[in-house]
C-alpha cells in the first residue's frame, strides 16, 4: 500500500467518524476552529472589542457567555499573558495574548492557534471531547471543511 494510498483511508476514516459524532460536538468542532481563526485574524488586526471579535456572533449564548469567562483563562495558562503583569480584565489578558501571539511566527505561532482550538471545542463540548479525539477531528475538520468554505 503506497503512503499516499494509507492516507486517503485515514482521512476516510476520521470524517466517518466525524459524521458519527453528535451534532453538538461537531458544533464545538467547528466553533475550536472559528474562534482560532478569530484570533488569528485578530493578531493580524486588532479591534477594541477583541473577545466579541473573536467569539462568533452566531454561537448559543450560553457557550458565548461560558467563553468570555474562560478563554482568558485560557489565554493565560497558555502562558500568553504572562509579559502583561497583573491583568485581572478578561478583555485585557485577551489583548495582552494577541500582542504575545502577534510577535510569534510560522510554526510555533500555528502550534498555539491548534491548541487554543482544541481547548475551545472541549469548553463547547463541556469538557466531553478529550484531547486526543480533539487533536485528529479538528485537524480533519479544518483541512476538509473549514479551508474549502473559505
Amino acid at each position: 500500500m503506497s503512503l499516499i494510498s494509507f492516507l486517503k483511508k485515514l482521512w476516510a476514516s476520521v470524517k466517518s467518524l466525524f459524521d458519527s459524532l453528535p451534532t453538538e460536538y461537531q458544533s464545538a468542532i467547528h466553533l475550536g476552529v472559528i474562534v482560532a481563526e478569530n484570533i488569528k485574524k485578530a493578531v493580524d488586526s486588532p479591534t477594541a472589542d477583541i473577545l466579541t471579535a473573536i467569539i462568533p456572533g452566531d454561537v448559543d449564548d450560553k457557550i458565548k457567555t461560558v467563553l468570555r469567562q474562560q478563554l482568558p483563562q485560557l489565554l493565560a495558562e497558555l502562558k500568553l499573558a504572562d509579559n502583561c503583569g497583573e491583568l485581572t480584565e478578561p478583555e485585557a489578558i485577551a489583548n495582552c495574548a494577541i500582542q504575545t501571539l502577534q510577535q510569534l511566527e510560522g510554526d510555533i505561532k500555528s502550534a498555539f492557534l491548534h491548541n487554543i482550538a482544541i481547548l475551545v471545542a472541549q469548553i463547547a463540548a463541556d469538557g466531553k471531547l478529550t484531547w486526543s479525539d480533539g487533536v485528529y477531528l479538528l485537524e480533519w475538520y479544518y483541512k476538509n471543511k473549514f479551508e474549502p468554505a473559505e
